[in-house]
């Protein structure tokens, strides 16, 4: 059974998908990356498998359409040096556990710790229709309707398991399930080689956990007539680590 295409139009104030090449300044590349697409179905819905540890299905965004023309703002933001908390610390913390431990943004004597502030070139006024599928595991292929379901009774609803969001969380992302055969507006007219783009910081061929490490990803994106084609993840289009496709 093929999976069927689940479509959202997504908008908010502003959004920032960094180019990973850059380490210090934040500058957004001119249209949301697969990662930060896939990242809004997850907050939506995900199903996890009950032994808490691996996803039931993977998200695969195969389509973007850009519905807004990309408008950059310079934005200077205060970032923490310390990276948050894993989502198993939090949860030793809220059980008793281990005792809770603060991120400081000022009066620590640690030079490594507080806040910085740094450039952010931001885009605004952002919109987008996302064309994703669900992608079961295969242990897990026979559930691939229910899940489907589950997505969108959610997404009709206006369901989300936390706020999605446009790159950083504090740039909310707002969304509405297209329903099939759904008299929407085209995207903008507007062509672009963007380049090698990164893809995902996540290993898309396997079940993964909340500790494996970050593997980047990238492809060479180009948007045609205001649509941006995602090729598939096992596809040879997508450069893996290691210099593999």
């Amino acid at each position: 059974m093929q999976p069927k295409d689940q479509v959202l139009e997504v908008w908010g104030e502003f959004a920032c998908f960094t180019r990973p090449e850059l380490k210090v300044e934040r500058f957004s590349y001119p249209v949301i990356t697969p990662s930060a697409a896939r990242g809004i179905y997850d907050a939506i819905y995900c199903k996890p498998h009950r032994d808490g540890k691996h996803a039931e299905f993977r998200w695969q965004i195969t389509r973007i359409e850009v519905l807004a023309p990309p408008s950059y703002i310079a934005l200077r933001r205060n970032e923490v040096k310390d990276k948050g908390p894993s989502d198993g610390t939090v949860r030793r913390w809220m059980s008793g556990e281990k005792e809770p431990e603060p991120i400081w943004a000022d009066g620590s004597e640690d030079a490594a710790k507080g806040r910085t502030q740094r450039q952010t070139m931001a885009l605004k006024n952002v919109r987008y229709r996302l064309h994703a599928t669900v992608r079961p595991w295969p242990d897990f292929a026979d559930r691939l309707q229910g899940m489907e379901a589950q997505f969108r009774r959610r997404a009709g609803a206006g369901k989300c398991i936390y706020q999605p969001y446009f790159g950083c969380r504090e740039f909310p992302a707002y969304f509405e399930l297209v329903e099939p055969g759904a008299d929407v507006e085209p995207p903008i007219s507007w062509n672009a080689d963007i380049g090698p783009m990164l893809y995902d910081v996540f290993d898309l061929s396997r079940p993964g956990t909340a500790t494996d490490p970050v593997r980047v990803s990238l492809f060479d994106a180009a948007v045609k007539g205001g649509i941006l084609e995602v090729p598939d993840f096992r596809s040879d289009a997508v450069l893996k680590p290691g210099g593999g496709r």
